[in-house]
């Protein structure tokens, strides 16, 4: 194991991971019903863990080989195409295979005003949505700078990370009418729904994990960073949570667009999150289960890409949002299981496509 690797971080990324497909398939598949009632509020609450995700992204970050500038401008070009083909895979296709749910691009079109036919604009506006892959991408560029400008400064991520909290709510949706411009701006800081993870605020997560990657690089003592992990945590809880107590429609009612006490709140849980992840460490004494964690945690960005296109694809055949409680659970297990085989065959496929090593010995 690469000494740099950090046992709890790789745990708390793996188990970000089985949830995915869990929360994305009550989204697609379970009714109105479904998703207000006691399993839609279980869901949702694991939901919040997409900061996990995020926050792992920046500690790893810092514990890489390959973080310089040069590396992370070729990672976040790489990113943002796996990003635009996740796009193709989970809309486009579909459409085009004649697999698309015909409920769900009723919906699609009704929320944006299109009629049917969809036109190629139509396919262009899907295939350029602003995921989660997309902000990575932007943020991957943004790391290499601080990275490579402040590399000694541990706090530089943390200011950055607040300086992003603090101006979100000034820049967002701000265009200039510009149609390029407009929509590298709305991946920036969007407030529509062709942008779901905006730059401006959620890369802050990313950049507050790259403070403790620092932290970690400095100490070199995990569980000191973890406890600090734990009490700064706390605070950011209770503090975003007061903000979000307090004006909840502006500091979170939207999770996509969160307002600054939203993402102080969330940045907050996930790292206590995290924090606790070590215990569980400690706990799970199987090492076949701690290695299939590990496993999750190494795919991340290759089983996000196919859990989301298998779910969509999956909306013409079996359709959408109609299913109830055994129904949507049924489902959730369904596309879990065949997101891992899927996985399992790409594994395959890549394993095959490397060179393999010459063993032969000199005689």
């Amino acid at each position: 194991m690469n000494q740099n690797r950090v046992i709890t971080i790789d745990m708390a990324r793996g188990l970000s991971v089985l949830f995915l497909a869990i929360i994305h398939t009550l989204w697609m598949y379970g009714s109105m019903e479904t998703q207000h009632s006691w399993l839609g509020q279980i869901v949702h609450f694991v939901g919040k863990g997409t900061g996990m995700f995020l926050l792992t992204m920046g500690f790893s970050f810092t514990l890489s080989r390959n973080n310089s500038l040069k590396l992370s401008v070729k990672r976040a070009f790489y990113v943002l195409g796996l990003g635009y083909f996740m796009n193709f895979m989970k809309f486009v296709a579909p459409i085009l295979g004649g697999f698309e749910s015909s409920v769900f691009i009723e919906q699609y079109t009704s929320a944006y005003g299109w009629t049917l036919p969809l036109t190629a604009s139509n396919l262009l506006f899907m295939l350029s949505t602003g995921d989660i892959l997309q902000m990575a991408g932007v943020a991957l560029l943004l790391m290499g700078l601080i990275h490579h400008f402040f590399r000694n400064q541990k706090f530089a991520p943390l200011i950055a990370a607040f300086v992003i909290i603090a101006v979100s709510p000034f820049v967002h949706g701000f265009r200039v009418g510009i149609v390029g411009l407009d929509y590298i701006l709305d991946l920036l800081w969007g407030a529509e729904w062709n942008v779901y993870f905006a730059v401006f605020p959620w890369s802050a997560f990313i950049l507050i994990g790259m403070f403790f990657g620092y932290w970690y690089q400095e100490k070199r003592d995990f569980e000191h960073v973890a406890k600090m992990m734990l009490y700064i945590g706390i605070v950011f809880f209770a503090f975003g949570g007061g903000l979000c107590m307090y004006d909840f429609d502006y500091h979170f009612k939207d999770f996509f667009h969160l307002g600054p006490g939203g993402v102080v709140y969330l940045a907050g849980f996930n790292l206590i999150m995290i924090s606790l992840s070590r215990y569980l460490v400690k706990f799970i004494t199987n090492d076949r289960l701690k290695d299939f964690i590990y496993y999750c945690s190494k795919r991340v960005t290759s089983f996000y890409i196919i859990q989301w296109s298998l779910i969509c694809w999956g909306l013409g055949i079996i359709g959408y949002q109609q299913y109830d409680i055994p129904g949507t659970l049924g489902l959730m297990l369904f596309f879990v299981l065949l997101s891992f085989g899927c996985q399992y065959l790409w594994d395959i496929v890549v394993s095959l496509r490397k060179p393999k090593t010459n063993l032969r010995v000199a005689q």
